[in-house]
């Protein structure tokens, strides 16, 4: 830990994604004003002391809409890092250990959602499923755990041939028990770097399809869905579209550079190199 508070970037990491989830936990007591009170009269006023960030084209407080949209895009990178490691890791934990015709299969239908573009797919998903926070997060984690079942089944792969894998199967232990007990357990290290790193690309992908109309549906705030409203006004009320915009680039860079802190913690291999 002391090696890692001294670098720049896990720690600048750390400190961004520890403001973001106090700001969503905290946000009813964060926020000045209720983010969907409208007050037309004032609508596209400019920041002010009152309003920190200004008001929207309904004259909403932009500040107390940017806190809640934090929510939103916790709840959707969570939910679907959560979803997608849970049937990633079992499935390639499955596909590497036992081989066969379950690798076959598993690494088929990998293939299969690799050969389309993830936002499209989550596109056409959401599309069909209909544009609601769920679904959202239902389609994101359907293209999501693809990337935690290669990780893990090249990880498996290797550690199944590994001498204290040997000693658990003579001694009679059963599959379920080595996978859980011995394998698992040493591959899940570039598994938690990952799931860091698919937390930001939840975020972003969550903020596009909400910027496409995909997504989250007024009036609950959203970033994405705040970059579609203001990118309207860009010539009149530029704030509608630039603090949305700058929510979503700390939120993203702050899980990269924990990400990034992460591997150097948790990867012997890269810290020799680094070394």
């Amino acid at each position: 830990m002391k090696r890692l508070l001294k670098n720049f970037a896990f720690t600048s990491g750390l400190i961004l994604t520890v403001v973001l989830v106090l700001a969503a936990l905290a946000a009813p007591a964060l926020a000045p004003y209720d983010p969907n009170v409208q007050d037309t009269m004032r609508r596209l006023e400019a920041p002010s002391h009152q309003h920190p960030l200004g008001l929207d084209d309904l004259g909403r407080d932009v500040l107390s809409r940017v806190i809640f949209g934090a929510r939103v895009s916790l709840r959707v990178g969570f939910s679907v890092v959560i979803l997608a490691s849970l049937v990633g890791v079992t499935l390639g934990a499955m596909s590497g250990y036992f081989g066969g015709a379950v690798d076959v299969i598993v690494m088929r239908l990998c293939d299969i959602l690799l050969a389309f573009p993830g936002i499209l797919l989550a596109i056409a998903l959401v599309a069909v499923l209909g544009p609601s926070l769920n679904n959202v997060i239902l389609a994101l984690a359907i293209i999501g755990w693809v990337g935690y079942a290669r990780l893990v089944r090249g990880q498996v792969l290797k550690v199944r041939e590994m001498e204290y894998v040997t000693a658990a199967k003579a001694l009679g232990a059963k599959s379920p028990r080595v996978i859980i007990r011995h394998v698992l357990p040493n591959v899940i290290n570039p598994v938690i770097v990952m799931a860091t790193l698919g937390l930001a690309g939840a975020i972003l992908s969550e903020a596009a399809l909400s910027f496409l109309g995909l997504g989250v549906q007024p009036p609950t705030p959203s970033w994405g869905a705040m970059l579609t409203a203001g990118r309207r006004y860009l010539g009149l009320a530029n704030h509608l579209a630039i603090f949305p915009g700058a929510a979503i680039m700390l939120a993203v860079m702050g899980l990269n550079f924990l990400g990034d802190g992460l591997i150097d913690a948790l990867d012997p291999k890269y810290r020799k190199l680094i070394r």
